[in-house]
């Protein structure tokens, strides 16, 4: 089984459908090897997060997530600025509240 065609593209899908859901026309493009999407379509300066592929995982990235609440302690990284989420099954986006950190980043 191949991660990729199995379980990440799904898990993609669905976090596309959230940000569409939590805000209708932000703006995707391919960047550093993934997609990235902008509160205000075409402005690179509003990038508020993106997902990318890796052999066994999907990473969900935030530019400022270390701003966010997290109070069931999901996100990872040390970064000054950014934090990311690892998806292995599609269970994880409900699991990782993936949801509440998109309403966080695209309020």
């Amino acid at each position: 089984m191949s991660f990729v065609l199995e379980i990440a593209e799904p898990i993609t899908r669905e976090i596309d459908a959230i940000i569409e859901e939590v805000c209708p026309g932000a703006g995707r493009r391919p960047m550093y090897g993934g997609i990235v999407f902008e509160r205000e379509a075409g402005n690179h300066k509003t990038m508020v997060c993106g997902h990318f592929i890796y052999k066994s995982h999907v990473s969900l990235e935030f530019s400022n997530g270390y701003q966010f609440e997290d109070h069931d302690g999901v996100l990872e990284g040390k970064g000054k600025y950014r934090r990311h989420i690892k998806l292995v099954q599609q269970p994880d986006i409900d699991a990782k509240s993936v949801r509440a950190m998109l309403e966080q980043a695209f309020s």
